[in-house]
């Protein structure tokens, strides 16, 4: 397993980061810091960056700004770092006829990657893989996705809201799987725009608004501000939207 990448202090690290589109900064000068090891929560509002910031780490997206590592290769060579990568990025897409089973082996065939391991896969995420996937809940489509992620044997898992649209049950489940992927010694990054969603599972947690960093740290360390934590939270982005509407005026 290729899980723990040897004397990495930190899967991704990014200095600057900047995105816009049509003039406006979706991500502004974006500074990350993810140790090796953890789950990490990328936690923020709806439209605060946390997608764009997750495709250009995966190389999707070209920055506008910045620079940084993934799994300690330059962000500009996603080449360099992506065979180490598994990610599932604005829900799962898979071919609707086809059973779970098969659409990972398809997978599997245009990434060169060994089949034998799909089976395992499957049972780790609690799927059978034998319905065809226009049959699937959401919560199904969502483990698959994290099955596809995992194919490669990654060092680093990102996954953008997997626990999006997901009743109480399944995201207790997702907590589980997210938890068991990181027991391997891989590194997990979870988007949410719900803090409550994530607290329980991160270790680490970056919060942003505005496509700005508004926290960065051990999940303990929020914890540690006391008082109520969703109010604490939701008075980040307050702060931020109010600072963002005195520099327009």
């Amino acid at each position: 397993m290729r899980a723990t990448m040897r004397g990495m202090t930190n899967a991704i690290r990014t200095r600057g980061l900047t995105k816009r589109y049509g003039g406006r900064a979706v991500v502004d000068g974006l500074d990350l810091d993810v140790p090796a090891g953890v789950v990490a929560g990328l936690i923020g509002p709806n439209g605060a960056g946390k997608t764009t910031t997750l495709r250009m780490l995966l190389g999707l997206v070209r920055p506008d700004a910045g620079d940084g590592s993934v799994n300690g290769a330059p962000l500009g060579r996603p080449a360099a770092y992506l065979p180490w990568v598994g990610a599932m990025i604005e829900g799962p897409a898979f071919y609707p006829g086809l059973s779970g089973a098969r659409n990972l082996a398809v997978q599997a065939a245009l990434g060169g990657l060994d089949p034998a391991g799909i089976p395992a896969l499957l049972a780790r995420v609690g799927l059978t893989g034998d319905k065809p996937f226009q049959r699937y809940s959401l919560g199904m489509k969502q483990r698959l996705g994290i099955a596809a992620a995992l194919l490669g044997d990654p060092a680093l898992v990102i996954l953008d809201e997997p626990a999006n649209g997901l009743d109480p049950a399944g995201i207790r489940d997702m907590r589980g799987i997210v938890r068991s992927i990181n027991d391997d010694g891989r590194t997990v990054l979870v988007s949410s725009h719900l803090l409550s969603e994530v607290q329980q599972v991160c270790d680490w947690l970056i919060v942003i608004g505005d496509g700005r960093r508004l926290f960065q740290g051990p999940t303990s360390e929020l914890l540690a501000g006391g008082g109520d934590l969703e109010e604490h939270y939701l008075s980040m982005f307050t702060a931020t939207f109010t600072a963002t509407e005195g520099r327009s005026s």
